[in-house]
């Protein structure tokens, strides 16, 4: 990366502006540019309105200081390594052996993951450029460079399997499709990636998003990987989570700034917002794999154990470090991590039509104990539905457990709206009317994110708002299964034909027919 002086005004010819880029790979920065004001080379939009003098953005301290060419000399041993275990991997035809279950785990991790690595190159983009801090622009550089390698490894490594099972098609099209889980991501991802002043999307990607969760659930996912026998998925995401260990930091040094030089309240709802919102994906993803995707012999632990050993205590320590203090919902947090995710769990079951991977129920008597023995009154509770559904498996009546209309969609995660069921079933109602439209939430805290900032939310249309202002048409459940992008083959099934409910079989009952998939 030899960036001669003199191609500068080349390089940024049309757009003075992009000066500051080839020369903030070295970790320079001109503390007055000379041919244009220093709105012009910051506007606010994009680069925030925090009034630090450029000596105080010179003291944002990185913590990994890596020059271009140690960069590159280790991403490229990374990406051999990578390809070259997958393609030792092919020989043993792994994909074609493995069960259905890990087919489910790794189509919902590639459809959600994927394109969503693509596009968090626009977030690094933006701080690479925008950054006032020459470090923080340094970090994002290299994260940019990052994100780029992550989607595309991503992506080439879902590709193979397209050919054999269309369902894998979806690592490609999630994002650009109606399908309701598209909406959430899409909701959050818009909002942290390109709908914040760079010193915002660094807090709520980095610091809420990538330090939090994502950079944990990595490390999990790999050794899931690794104990399936993957050895080559195991390896990918290896890979990927030392890079996103390393660019996840770019937030921690600006909220240190901010708390040392009067913006900690700033710092704290940002940081509040990014964690609940990321919180309500991560059940939804990490939870079900982890407590009914995986097969029980290969459960190291619950779902609720991950977050308190990995998650949990690791923020606190971090939030404390940077002068911040827990979120003000810690304690309603605490206990959604012990219940959200299994209302999601039963909604993608019975809802499995509308997602692109066969669902495991990950209900059968012997998984059940051990969801009682983790998460006790779990049978009083979701126990009561899985019931009914066993009940009607076992009479051979699949088509009373798949979905006849679609569900009540929170506001705020865009995820639909679960209470505790069963002896426990309380409802809370968190609505808000707002310049005359009425919005419903979850909880209390996904109307307070609302509320943080209405304007920013106010018009998103989730999946049915769309039903109800008539944009699926015909209003049918195959009319909403075309509009969401799913054809035949790609429309989710039972993982495993109802083989689950054969364990709860008493010798009396006729043997139960399975559906499609």
């Amino acid at each position: 990366c030899h960036i001669n002086a003199n191609m500068v005004p080349f390089l940024t010819r049309g757009c003075p502006g992009l000066a500051m880029v080839p020369i903030s790979i070295f970790g320079t920065n001109w503390v007055q540019p000379s041919y244009v004001r220093r709105d012009e080379l910051f506007p606010p939009v994009q680069s925030g309105d925090l009034e630090f003098t450029p000596e105080i953005w010179d003291q944002y301290d990185e913590p990994y200081k890596v020059s271009y060419r140690e960069y590159v000399n280790v991403q490229r041993e990374k990406d051999a390594g990578i390809y070259g275990v997958k393609t030792a991997a092919a020989r043993t035809r792994y994909m074609d052996k493995v069960d259905d279950r890990w087919h489910s785990v790794l189509k919902f991790h590639f459809g959600g993951a994927s394109l969503g690595e693509c596009c968090s190159q626009w977030a690094e983009s933006r701080m690479a450029r925008f950054a006032q801090a020459p470090g923080m622009r340094n970090m994002a550089t290299f994260g940019l460079l990052d994100e780029i390698r992550h989607g595309q490894s991503q992506l080439f490594f879902c590709h193979e399997n397209i050919a054999k099972d269309m369902q894998y098609s979806w690592g490609y099209k999630f994002l650009g499709t109606h399908e309701w889980g598209a909406h959430c991501v899409r909701a959050v991802f818009d909002d942290y990636f390109l709908g914040r002043d760079v010193n915002a999307t660094a807090i709520m990607l980095t610091s809420a998003f990538e330090t939090a969760f994502t950079n944990m659930q990595f490390l999990g996912l790999a050794a899931d990987a690794a104990e399936q026998g993957d050895v080559s998925f195991s390896n990918l995401i290896s890979s990927i989570q030392t890079d996103e260990a390393r660019h996840a930091q770019i937030g921690g040094p600006l909220i240190k700034l901010m708390v040392e030089h009067g913006y900690t309240d700033r710092a704290q709802q940002l940081l509040e917002v990014g964690f609940w919102r990321t919180w309500r994906m991560f059940s939804l993803l990490t939870g079900c794999s982890m407590d009914y995707f995986t097969p029980l012999e290969r459960r190291t632990f619950s779902f609720k154990e991950f977050m308190e050993e990995w998650i949990i205590d690791q923020f606190e320590r971090s939030v404390r470090d940077l002068g911040l203090k827990t979120p003000w919902f810690w304690d309603y947090f605490i206990k959604d991590v012990g219940r959200f995710h299994h209302g999601m769990q039963l909604g993608l079951w019975t809802y499995r039509q509308t997602v692109w991977f066969n669902v495991p129920a990950g209900v059968s008597k012997d998984e059940r104990e051990w969801l009682e023995e983790k998460y006790p009154g779990w049978n009083d509770t979701w126990g009561k539905q899985w019931d009914v559904i066993t009940d009607n498996i076992l009479r051979a009546r699949p088509e009373d457990t798949l979905f006849k209309t679609l569900v009540v969609v929170c506001s705020m995660s865009q995820l639909p709206i679960v209470h505790i069921a069963g002896e426990r079933w309380d409802p809370k109602e968190h609505t808000l009317n707002y310049q005359g439209r009425n919005y419903y939430f979850q909880s209390a805290v996904d109307r307070w994110v609302f509320q943080t900032d209405p304007e920013r939310y106010k018009d998103h249309l989730n999946i049915t708002d769309m039903a109800v202002r008539g944009l699926i048409q015909p209003m049918t459940p195959d009319g909403a299964l075309n509009f969401m992008g799913l054809s035949e083959a790609e429309r989710g099934g039972d993982s495993g034909h109802y083989a689950w409910a054969e364990s709860f079989r008493t010798p009396t009952r006729k043997a139960g027919t399975g559906d499609r998939r």
